[in-house]
């Protein structure tokens, strides 16, 4: 029987001996607890009255507005600033004034696009009401539908992945997939007007170009067809693997579209369950056949095992 001392020391023995799922003996890390933080302190920003105070009003609105931004803007300065020297340790010593200096530029260029990153989350929960018969008003999309959740997060982390901040991001979208079941990448672009109904089990990977005014249901898969790899079988990163959307498309859910050149034409339909692996014209609709169902009729009398009196 083992005991704690040599569980200790077996572990210790691994961490020495393996030097991947470690983190010992550096010093840089961003906070997956401070980009969650964030995420929420953004969702006030976007949503006042039903993320954080429900107490607002005209008069006390501006001192709420500018309390979050002076914390927001501390944490994320300061997380910018792990972020950059985490990448520069794992390659060499962090030149800790510039990523100080840097995070700074990049937390400000991040928060003067804040007002328009909430017109456009705006415009998707707008889309999301015009887009659901069964939505009663805006009030209900923003406080319950998962899919407005996983955009909205989704729109923060890709401005940061488009500045460059590393690992934040791809924290920030992975607790909306936690919170939603949906799995939307930052690197992907999505145009405005986006709707993701459901949500649940929706996966858009991290090349995927969507256009305006486009609406997935659940389970819809916008992914790679095959993973390139290189003469030494590692994978090669930074090629188009993801399918194109243009505007106006519905996927239906269920649906797998899958490669870097397949691209779904202005308006066409995507029906569910579908497996599409090329593209489609403007206008097309796609869809399965009819599955053959075999249906029997209940056997007449009583049932097995039942007594008659």
């Amino acid at each position: 029987m083992s005991t704690p001392e040599t569980i200790a020391e077996a572990l210790l023995a691994g961490y020495r001996g393996d030097p991947r799922a470690q983190h010992i003996g550096k010093r840089y890390l961003p906070s997956r607890d401070e980009a969650i933080a964030i995420v929420q302190l953004l969702l006030q920003l976007t949503f006042p009255g039903y993320h954080g105070r429900q107490d607002l009003t005209e008069a006390n609105v501006g001192a709420h507005v500018r309390e979050v931004l002076h914390a927001l803007t501390t944490k994320l300065e300061a997380q910018i600033e792990l972020c950059l020297c985490y990448r520069d340790e794992s390659h060499a010593e962090p030149d800790v004034p510039r990523c100080h200096d840097a995070a700074g530029t990049l937390a400000r260029t991040f928060l003067d696009r804040v007002p328009s990153l909430r017109a456009q989350i705006v415009e998707d929960v707008q889309a999301a009401y015009d887009g659901d018969p069964a939505a009663r008003d805006l009030d209900e999309i923003i406080l319950a539908y998962p899919g407005l959740l996983a955009v909205a997060v989704y729109r923060y982390a890709h401005e940061l992945h488009e500045l460059g901040v590393p690992v934040m991001p791809r924290i920030m979208t992975e607790w909306a997939h936690a919170q939603t079941g949906a799995d939307i990448h930052p690197g992907a672009k999505i145009g405005p007007r986006f709707f993701l109904d459901h949500a649940t089990g929706a996966v858009i990977g991290e090349t995927t170009d969507i256009g305006a005014d486009v609406k997935l249901y659940q389970g819809v898969t916008l992914g790679a067809l095959s993973i390139p790899k290189d003469a030494r079988g590692r994978v090669i990163r930074g090629t188009k693997r993801h399918p194109t959307v243009a505007d106006g498309v519905t996927v239906y859910a269920n649906a797998t579209v899958l490669g870097g050149a397949t691209v779904l034409g202005e308006g066409s339909v995507v029906g569910g369950s579908v497996f599409l692996t090329h593209s489609v014209p403007k206008g097309a609709q796609i869809a399965m056949k009819p599955p053959e169902l075999a249906v029997r009729a209940a056997p007449s009398g009583p049932a097995p095992g039942s007594t008659q009196g």
